[in-house]
């Protein structure tokens, strides 16, 4: 969904924000009204905001679930690095969470992952810089892309897309060199990357890119 005008006349309304892989934002008012209009004809807003942890804050749902008919997904992998823990969350008011509990039935989560969640969830000591840290590594991918005139087009501080009709060829030229960027059979002229994990990373991108060019 590009325009959330687009919802019509819906009972249910599922959409992601930030968005993947254009990192588009639904602001917190816009999302607001649309969860009252749903709430006058029965309607249920559904959010997916797996990337939410890297956005600026106030801009979750989270908080305003009260009103009964908002369900906030949040994924614990995307963030923390840690997506074989299979760790995510239901957010919603306790009426409507119980009503997704009996319908999943019994959910099991293992208890090192509750333990490593628990932990991980409350050290704001490495939330707080890992935040700063990953959009200076943004900013320095999107110099990096820039000077190879590679346009952004958007993304979140954990991955940046761009736009260039010679996505296909570059998507080939890179897994040679062994840099895995995401490509897109809906629009071929789409990239996703990731940020480099180390110094090392980074070199080795920029001189592949700079190879392909």
């Amino acid at each position: 969904m590009s325009r959330l005008d687009d919802c019509g006349d819906a009972t249910l309304v599922i959409l992601a924000n930030p968005n993947n892989p254009d990192g588009r934002l639904f602001t917190r008012s816009d999302l607001l009204a649309l969860a009252a209009d749903l709430r006058r004809r029965g309607g249920l807003l559904v959010i997916d905001e797996a990337f939410m942890d890297v956005a600026r804050p106030g801009l979750s749902l989270a908080p305003d679930v009260a009103g009964g008919n908002v369900i906030v997904l949040r994924s614990f992998g995307k963030f923390f690095g840690l997506a074989g823990l299979r760790l995510g969350f239901v957010i919603a008011a306790p009426p409507l969470g119980r009503k997704i509990a009996a319908a999943l039935g019994p959910w099991a989560v293992s208890g090192p992952a509750i333990a490593v969640g628990t932990q991980a969830l409350a050290d704001k000591l490495w939330i707080e810089p890992t935040c700063v840290r990953l959009d200076k590594s943004a900013q320095r991918l999107d110099a990096m892309l820039a000077d190879l005139a590679l346009p952004l087009v958007g993304g979140t501080s954990l991955f940046r897309l761009v736009q260039t009709p010679a996505a296909s060829a570059l998507f080939q030229h890179l897994g040679e060199a062994g840099i895995w960027v995401r490509a897109f059979p809906e629009n071929a002229n789409w990239l996703r990357f990731g940020l480099p994990g180390n110094e090392a990373a980074w070199k080795r991108l920029k001189a592949a890119l700079v190879a392909f060019w």
